[in-house]
């Protein structure tokens, strides 16, 4: 049989020695070379590394220029409710009540005709993956906008379900039973995956991400950024302050990442806030997210920035003989008990005294 072989080769049993050696070879390096592969909500990403929700990705050219540095996907501008309904007051006038709902009716339709044209135009210029964003304040709409999200081709749907609670007879429970509720009846009348992006203003974010995975979502970013308050001292009124993270806003998604992916296994996660550079990326993954989602750092320094962050993933990750993203995510997560300790603490035990 081995002379066969040989025969059929056409060479000698050194070369085909040769051949089979310098084969394994280049089957060992290929492995080392590794994937920045993942999967989050069900879509495979060729990147961990998604393209967060910003007035940037409401233009198709931009998105393209994300795919082409090796983004993994792409989250549109998000659509706001309070946007349409500010709209419509913007254009009230002293008019018949029956005049006003036709053009409240149409401006509506209008808004949410414009954001739907960004999907599909988004989906015949992008290979990788367009998730849509929404953001709501009355009962029905979030479904209505998720139905003709889907039927525009969108390949998820993002819910902005970030609010404050500030009601002061507050019932424990209700405001996290709201948010659930909301993916429950979105997830109800849709099938393409739903994510909940939510805010960190939670007494038990694992409760939560946990009430969400059983309402239907099938991913969870952690976390929305709040609006930024600032107060102008010299006119003695409420300013607006830096709309950009930084790596210093890392800390608290990349806690409750380490902290839900153990205690709700099966739930992908993605870290959104503070990543700005590669390692920033690392970090989030081996805390037990799936993926990120970048806005500051990309509108900054534009799309340069994901292949960089990309490279720098790749190269980190080689180095530490990792084949894959698999091979390390969650890999400081609770689910030992030496993480779980330092991902719980919440007081200071040592000084400063190193720190000048």
């Amino acid at each position: 049989m081995r002379n066969q072989l040989y025969s059929l080769l056409h060479v000698t049993p050194t070369i085909t020695a040769n051949i089979i050696k310098f084969c394994y070879i280049c089957k060992k390096y290929l492995k080392t070379m590794g994937t920045i592969t993942t999967g989050f909500a069900g879509l495979e990403l060729k990147s961990p590394v998604i393209v967060g929700s910003s007035s940037k990705t409401a233009s198709v050219s931009n998105l393209v220029e994300y795919e082409k540095a090796g983004a993994g996907a792409v989250v549109l501008k998000s659509l706001f409710e309070e946007s349409i309904t500010m709209e419509i007051a913007a254009n009230d006038t002293d008019i018949h009540p029956e005049a006003y709902d036709y053009l409240a009716g149409y401006i509506s339709e209008e808004v949410l005709s414009n954001y739907l044209t960004l999907i599909r135009e988004a989906k015949k210029a992008l290979s990788i993956p367009v998730i849509a964003s929404i953001a709501c304040h009355t009962d029905g709409k979030w479904e209505e906008f998720a139905r003709r999200i889907e039927e525009a081709g969108a390949d998820a749907i993002e819910l902005n379900i970030m609010s404050l609670c500030t009601v002061r007879n507050y019932t424990p429970g209700s405001f996290e039973k709201m948010n659930a509720d909301i993916v429950a009846n979105v997830s109800g009348k849709v099938g393409i995956p739903v994510i909940a992006k939510i805010g960190s203003n939670l007494t038990n974010p694992v409760d939560l991400c946990d009430r969400l995975r059983a309402a239907g979502a099938k991913a969870v970013v952690l976390f929305n950024r709040f609006y930024p308050t600032d107060i102008d001292i010299d006119r003695m009124e409420f300013s607006t302050g830096n709309p950009f993270t930084s790596s210093a806003d890392l800390s608290l998604p990349l806690r409750w990442a380490g902290i839900v992916s153990s205690a709700v296994p099966g739930l992908p996660l993605a870290v959104s806030g503070g990543v700005d550079s590669w390692k920033g990326v690392a970090k989030s993954i081996l805390s037990g997210a799936s993926a990120v989602e970048v806005a500051s750092a990309i509108i900054c320094e534009g799309a340069s920035w994901i292949t960089e962050a990309n490279k720098g993933l790749e190269n980190w990750q080689e180095s530490k003989g990792f084949a894959a993203v698999s091979d390390y995510k969650g890999k400081l997560n609770a689910a030992d008990p030496d993480n779980a300790e330092k991902l719980a603490r919440t007081q200071f035990i040592k000084n400063f005294s190193q720190v000048h």
